[in-house]
């Protein structure tokens, strides 16, 4: 069993779960402060801890083989994250993914593998992962499932251009699509999106 922080309502107790992954060289403990932002009264809280705090080694978007072995593994660790929520018989419409740049990226790409109703995903600075976009490698239907993806137009590590390809996949299987691209340079959660994902995701 991995290592997956819980907070918030006992999951033995809880209707709706949200998985929480943090980004590169951060750790659960720090995407777990996201709930003093985020509407998660009510939620239990799931948040796997990558070994050496990093989810795979490169960028999310070198070539495949480089990154193959850790995401294989990352994916199977939130993997049990989702399976821990269902033993506790929490549906996938009540199961949430939230991540920050690596833990972004990580959440669309389990949920995109595996597509299905889900209530949402939360992605703060993130697009799929791979050199190319490969939509063959993606099953399953969303279900009108609501995904955000918030970062700035130039963000250093993660391109715009990468994020609409990402949107328009995720569209193109069934996903309620809500992009917001910011004028900054920053690599970060900014409150606009923090703002727009209580109002609309987590009411």
């Amino acid at each position: 069993m991995s290592n997956i922080h819980q907070a918030g309502i006992p999951i033995e107790e809880a209707s709706k779960a949200a998985i929480l992954l943090h980004g590169r060289g951060a750790s659960a403990s720090s995407i777990l402060s996201l709930r003093q932002y985020l509407n998660l009264e009510g939620f239990a809280l799931l948040a796997p801890q990558a070994e050496g705090n990093t989810w795979y080694p490169y960028s999310f978007m070198a070539p495949d083989e480089s990154n193959e072995k850790s995401l294989k593994t990352s994916l199977s660790i939130v993997d049990e994250a989702f399976q821990l929520a269902l033993k506790h018989e929490i549906k996938p419409e009540q199961i949430y993914f939230i991540g920050f740049s690596q833990g972004a990226c990580l959440s669309l790409e389990y949920a995109a593998l595996h597509a299905q109703k889900l209530g949402g995903v939360i992605a703060f600075t993130g697009g799929l992962i791979g050199e190319k976009l490969e939509p063959t490698k993606y099953m399953g239907d969303f279900e009108s499932t609501p995904i955000f993806i918030g970062s700035s137009k130039r963000d250093f590590h993660v391109p715009a251009e990468r994020i609409l390809q990402s949107a328009s996949l995720l569209e193109g299987m069934g996903a309620q699509i809500k992009t917001l691209l910011f004028e900054d340079g920053d690599h970060t959660i900014r409150q606009d999106e923090i703002d727009w994902v209580n109002k609309n995701m987590l009411p």
